[in-house]
């Protein structure tokens, strides 16, 4: 009877550890690869000019004529607004007039001047007659100055009563219609925005910024795909951009910062104060160790995979980056063309012997896919 219960005992000792005494598990092994591995870290963004500016007029009038269709795309120099010019025509051609008038006194003032002082040498004048030429001709200099200073002004109001577009961009809705009065300085007429390029402002973490840094200071293009743009109805721009500014302080309450990333923009789809979302290229992007995500081991927070060695199971501990569809980026841990298991994890513990399964080619043809 004794006998006979050792020997059931000893039975069922040998199925409670089938890695080592009941043989070789069967497992799905995969051979780790490295690959080259995109992806993008996403913040919401808002779409901003990166020139504005409000159209006011600096002399007040009637409104005259408007000359641009209110939507539309002008370019710099373009004539957008006239302010009854009548009053600042003739004042500028009154002060043209008087500077033709004090300039012909000065000549006058000069020659008089010149005239005394060959009489005085000779001794053929006054000497008070000398000094108030020569204080005519000082006053014929300061009335030239004078009236050509109020030339100036009323050149300045005469220009000033056309307002053309400051830069090329896009135009608003008129604020004002023909007849209406401004006040100089006041009365908003329109807003004018630069639109092509634009820019994108976003916010990042202040762990974030020696990263962003690195781009500034490597000087990368659009052509290098860093900053990606999707539209508010979630398609993709199609169009890079490239990092444009980095506010000078980081915000002390929030540890976050402003960058702004400028885009090409010449079908006009991004628009001022749009709502979007930027992807800017994860700094781990590149050649990186990737594993099916089914082949790790969670334990009290920290990640692991059964290496096969020689055909034993080790456990190993791995370092895990982002996902990217059905694999993991394993940061560290692991090494391309290490055996790992992909199949049979349940069945396998530290020390465990272990066969590979028939479809183990079917496995190692895997390349990120794998099977059910």
């Amino acid at each position: 009877m004794v006998l006979t219960l050792a020997i059931l005992f000893t039975s069922c000792k040998n199925q409670a550890k089938p890695g080592k005494i009941g043989g070789p598990v069967a497992v799905t092994p995969f051979t780790v690869q490295s690959g080259n591995v995109i992806y993008y870290d996403t913040y919401p963004g808002t779409a901003v000019a990166p020139d504005e500016v409000q159209l006011r007029s600096e002399v007040s009038g009637f409104v005259t004529g408007i000359y641009f269709k209110e939507g539309s795309r002008v370019t710099k120099g373009t004539k957008l607004y006239e302010i009854d010019r009548r009053k600042y025509q003739a004042a500028y051609e009154q002060a043209k007039a008087s500077v033709a008038i004090v300039k012909a006194n000065l000549f006058k003032a000069q020659r008089d001047a010149d005239r005394y002082k060959k009489l005085d040498e000779q001794n053929a004048i006054a000497k008070q007659i000398l000094d108030d030429a020569l204080t005519a001709l000082e006053n014929a200099k300061l009335q030239v100055k004078s009236s050509t200073a109020n030339l100036l002004n009323a050149e300045t109001d005469f220009n000033y009563s056309l307002i053309t577009a400051p830069f090329t961009g896009s135009i608003g809705f008129s604020m004002v219609k023909p007849g209406a009065f401004v006040t100089a300085g006041q009365t908003l007429l329109n807003t004018i925005s630069s639109d092509n390029p634009i820019a994108v402002d976003f916010i990042i973490d202040e762990k974030s910024l020696p990263y962003l840094l690195t781009i500034q200071s490597a000087k990368k293009t659009v052509n290098d795909s860093i900053f990606k743009v999707t539209l508010p109805d979630n398609s993709d721009y199609k169009y890079n951009g490239e990092l444009s500014i980095i506010d000078r302080a980081v915000d002390p309450q929030t540890g976050t910062i402003k960058i702004r990333t400028v885009f090409p923009n010449p079908d006009q789809a991004l628009r001022p104060g749009m709502n979007c979302k930027i992807s800017v290229l994860n700094a781990n992007s590149g050649m990186q160790v990737n594993i099916p995500a089914r082949a790790i081991v969670e334990q009290m927070g920290e990640y692991f995979v059964y290496l096969i060695d020689n055909n034993v199971v080790k456990q190993k501990r791995i370092e895990l980056g982002p996902n990217h569809g059905e694999l993991v980026v394993v940061k560290s841990g692991l090494n391309p063309g290490e055996t790992i298991v992909l199949e049979g994890l349940q069945k396998v513990h530290e020390g465990s012997a272990v066969i590979a399964s028939a479809d183990i080619k079917k496995e190692n043809a895997y390349q990120g896919k794998g099977t059910d």
